[in-house]
């Protein structure tokens, strides 16, 4: 195989993956589930500004990916 044809296996893969995070959180928003925050995710408000610091969720998601890509380009 050569460096194109790897080229064209990642960019498939993460294509994938774009349009199964987007149908997830598609079906997520029509469930009701849009506005979930779990300890870790900071808000803070005052007076007409409101900040939203998703850290714990941040992490998380860092986590699962890291896993998920480390066993998909293991070579």
């Amino acid at each position: 195989m050569n460096e194109m044809d790897n080229i064209a296996r990642l960019l498939i893969a993460l294509g994938v993956l774009i349009l199964l995070s987007g149908l997830g959180l598609w079906l997520l928003s029509k469930l009701g589930g849009g506005g979930y925050r779990i300890p870790g995710d900071f808000v803070i408000r005052r007076g007409n500004f409101t900040l939203y610091f998703p850290l714990a969720s941040g992490l998380i998601l860092s986590l699962i990916l890291t896993i998920l890509l480390n066993l998909l380009l293991r070579r």
